[in-house]
């Protein structure tokens, strides 16, 4: 048999699970809050309570406070048969004449007796119903308070829920309780915080055996949040009324009552009524799901519950096609019932448990999602008008609240359930549901950048909050990303449609980069999946790389408030940085398909933009893909890349040597020069222009260092000095340059090194000896090791002081020597 909820008191057990945040000062005791009272105090009050009635008088303040305190202590309170019947001499008496405010709290002692009670005397249970029903219809006339209206409905609901009661009592109770619904349901809308109180006396009504105003019970519960003046619909209210169904129907599973079941399935899942709320519905729908998905619940007919899922199912289908056909999601603006409804529908989904299916349950999930689980569009909006109206205090708030919020908290099971209900969806709801994610993304990406850059510095702790739910929604899109790769590249989809879902994919990830902050698996299965697509396909390789930013829309920056006095800096848009960032590293795997044509024009400029920024990984992001362009091999426009090749390559090391050493990684740039000399066509100028830029920059470099660091050359290896790497880098090329261009770089070297003070000469031809003495060319060997020679000569020549004069002389020299025979290498070192 299903398990019933282990709870004494409904009430608390319905707040507890469902979040309630209703208002504290106007809320019922709660055995989760009244306050402990010692043995002794509670004695005492039902001392004063007995004084009271032996005396005939029930002093106001006196009583009262004795009162409070049993009912403070309602959590270790144990009522017994004789205080019940205390408390119903009380109120039956017709010689104390009772203030109103004490009516609650005996109604409450009431209460606990029947909650706590194992087996309750059928004879008192009966004299219970007769004496509260007899007080009840005599304060009907008179102003009933909130309090008063809330602890009538529960205790009348225990009472018919108590097994041993006779049918008479019962039935007496449940038309108490109608009475008391249809006549006062006001008082719910003036105080929202009896709401649990109130639905936790209907849920008891609605356990009864008897089947009396079951209807009547029924409508109010799911009809009530929609009439004039009456309480107002909410999600907290919503999830009681889901848990409160699911407690209804694991009690009446468990007492056999199948004819309740029944009518309960025909009035509110089988039937469509105007006066029922729909977020009522679909959580009192949710509500049966959730016990069916019990596994307590299969000892019962599988017939009935078989006919109880359908039904709560389809009844749950048509809320959200009426959703989706009565309302524009993408411009519904603050229509609340429709909000409510979205997200007392996502939490239902999320948790009733497994359920069929179904396309209508996709896009309300997707819409919920989008919308009122991670509702950016709206924040960011708020977000910029508040930099107007300085109320960005109260935006920050709502952000906070929303953080908190249980739709929020359950953000990754809903999204579970929408990507489960995408693979069985239609085709038409999948495309449309996958254009309005992609889209998000875009939106995100536009709204949060301007965002970014008008609180970073000034508003840290609101950007902090908001940018909380913008990595849930980077996680959200990642999931169902995988989720489509998974389902579509599995099917038999057609070429086309294939590369641009894998197109749309990579540029919504871009989007949402810079909230990437953790490593995910899921994140890199979808990468690879899409990004292999792309390889394939130089269309589609195409379609990615013009989807990057324009050089103009990254230097210009986003069309920013007043409120911002400080001028657009490319570098500082955090947000941006991490989309190009993306570009250039998915770029690089796939750029054997990229036309040259195309590469210059969309590439190149954001390239070379990017090798000037301040971060070393985006930096060194950027060398990368140039060498990965450069590195290309032969392919049928092998002239046009070649070309484009050789003139990017002037640009390339002016940019990078103007940012080194204070921007630009050295790694990067030794990576970026290397393939020049690698795959450019022999003697190319640009190699040549390459050697001279940097033996220029080495040289002006070390007449910095020298003139801040005089002993910089007595620990090579330790020190790290840009000049340093400079001359290392210079000697490597040694090895990579080729035979037409060696003679230039060796004249030029040797000017650079014996201009060097002799401690750094002394170095530098320490590591040429070593990097000569383990070549393996037989080709160049030989050139090497006679210039070598007549450099060392040239170096040890030169005194420690030799004078500016003698640096000029031996550079002459060498100048000379290299113009009297390019022919003969063995003769031009032989002179040097």
């Amino acid at each position: 048999m299903a398990k019933l909820v282990n709870t004494v008191f409904l009430e608390d057990w319905l707040k507890g699970i469902s979040g309630y945040g209703g208002s504290t000062s106007n809320s019922n005791f709660s055995s989760k809050n009244s306050l402990s009272s010692s043995a002794r105090a509670i004695i005492q009050s039902w001392s004063e309570l007995r004084d009271s009635l032996k005396n005939h008088s029930f002093h106001s303040h006196h009583h009262l406070q004795a009162l409070k305190s049993l009912v403070n202590s309602q959590s270790s309170l144990h009522v017994a048969d004789p205080q019940a019947k205390l408390v119903l001499s009380i109120l039956s008496s017709p010689k104390l004449s009772l203030p109103h405010e004490s009516y609650p709290l005996l109604l409450r002692l009431l209460y606990i007796w029947v909650r706590k009670s194992t087996r309750p005397s059928s004879a008192l249970v009966d004299s219970a119903v007769e004496v509260v029903s007899s007080n009840l219809s005599n304060l009907f006339d008179h102003v009933m308070s909130p309090h008063l209206f809330s602890e009538a409905v529960l205790l009348l609901g225990s009472l018919a829920f108590v097994r041993s009661a006779s049918e008479s009592s019962k039935r007496v109770c449940l038309e108490l309780i109608c009475r008391l619904l249809d006549e006062k349901y006001l008082l719910m809308g003036s105080f929202e915080g009896i709401a649990p109180d109130v639905l936790a006396g209907i849920g008891y009504a609605l356990c009864s055996s008897l089947r009396f105003h079951y209807i009547r019970t029924l409508d109010f519960l799911l009809g009530v949040w929609g009439k004039v003046d009456g309480p107002r619909g909410s999600l907290s209210n919503g999830l009681m009324i889901l848990h409160l169904v699911e407690w209804v129907m694991l009690s009446l599973f468990n007492f056999h009552l199948l004819e309740n079941v029944a009518v309960f399935s025909f009035e509110a899942l089988e039937t469509s009524r105007e006066k029922y709320v729909p977020f009522a519905v679909v959580m009192a729908a949710a509500g049966v799901l959730r016990t069916l998905n019990k596994s307590a619940a299969s000892g019962l007919r599988m017939d009935l519950l078989s006919r109880l899922r359908i039904s709560a199912e389809g009844r749950i289908e048509s809320v959200a096609r009426s959703l989706i056909s009565q309302t524009d999601f993408a411009n519904y603006g603050n229509d609340i019932s429709v909000s409510l409804c979205l997200q007392c529908l996502s939490l239902a989904l999320a948790r009733c448990g497994p359920v069929s299916p179904r396309s209508p349950f996709f896009v309300c999930l997707s819409s919920a999602l989008l919308t009122e689980i991670f509702p950016l569009r709206r924040f960011y909006e708020k977000v910029l008008e508040s930099l107007y109206s300085n109320s960005s205090g109260l935006v920050h708030k709502e952000i906070k609240q929303h953080l908190e919020s249980v739709p929020f908290q359950e953000a990754g099971t809903i999204t579970r359930v929408f990507c489960n209900q995408y693979v069985s969806a239609g085709e038409e709801s999948q495309s449309m549901v996958e254009n309005l994610v992609w889209n998000y993304c875009h939106h995100l990406y536009a709204e949060h950048r301007k965002v970014a850059l008008e609180l970073r510095g000034e508003k840290d702790e609101l950007l902090v909050d908001l940018e909380k739910i913008t990595e849930s929604a980077f996680l959200m899109v990642i999931v169902f990303a995988l989720a489509v790769t998974k389902h579509k590249f599995t099917t038999k989809l057609d070429q086309e449609t294939k590369m641009n879902l894998s197109v749309r994919i990579l540029v919504a990830f871009s989007c949402l980069e810079y909230f990437r902050r953790i490593r995910l698996p899921e994140y890199m299965d979808t990468i690879r999946a899409v990004v292999v697509s792309i390889q394939e396909n130089d269309s589609a390789c195409v379609s990615f790389v013009e989807s990057i930013p324009t050089y103009g829309d990254l230097t210009k920056g986003p069309d920013l408030s007043l409120h911002r006095k400080t001028d657009y800096i490319w570098c500082k848009d955090e947000v941006q940085t991490a989309r190009v960032l993306f570009y250039l590293r998915v770029i690089a795997t796939c750029i054997e398909r990229l036309p040259g044509l195309v590469f210059g024009k969309a590439v190149a400029p954001t390239m070379f933009l990017y090798l000037g920024h301040p971060n070393g990984k985006v930096a060194r992001a950027s060398h990368s893909l140039f060498v990965a362009f450069v590195s290309l091999g032969k392919d049928s426009e092998q002239e046009e890349r070649v070309s484009l090749k050789e003139q990017l390559a002037f640009y390339y090391v002016q940019r990078s040597l103007m940012g080194y050493p204070g921007i630009t990684p050295f790694e990067g740039m030794a990576s970026g020069v290397a393939a020049l000399f690698r795959h450019l066509p022999a003697g190319s100028p640009a190699i040549f222009y390459c050697i001279h830029c940097l033996v220029e920059k080495a040289n002006k470099l070390c007449i910095e260092d020298v003139s801040q660091h005089t002993d910089m050359w007595k620990n090579w290896q330790g020190d790290s000095e840009s000049c340093k790497k400079l001359l290392d880098l210079l000697l490597r090329l040694i090895s990579l340059v080729d035979i037409q261009v060696l003679p230039d770089l060796m004249k030029l070297l040797a000017q650079l090194i014996t201009q060097l003070p002799k401690d750094g000469q002394i170095m530098v031809l320490n590591d040429l000896y070593s990097l000569v003495a383990e070549s393996d060319d037989v080709t160049r060997k030989p050139t090497l090791v006679s210039w070598l020679q007549s450099l060392s000569y040239l170096c040890f020549q030169s005194k420690s002081g030799s004078s500016t004069s003698d640096r000029k002389e031996n550079k002459e020299k060498i100048s000379h020597a290299q113009k009297t025979d390019k022919a003969s290498h063995n003769t031009l070192n032989a002179r040097l």
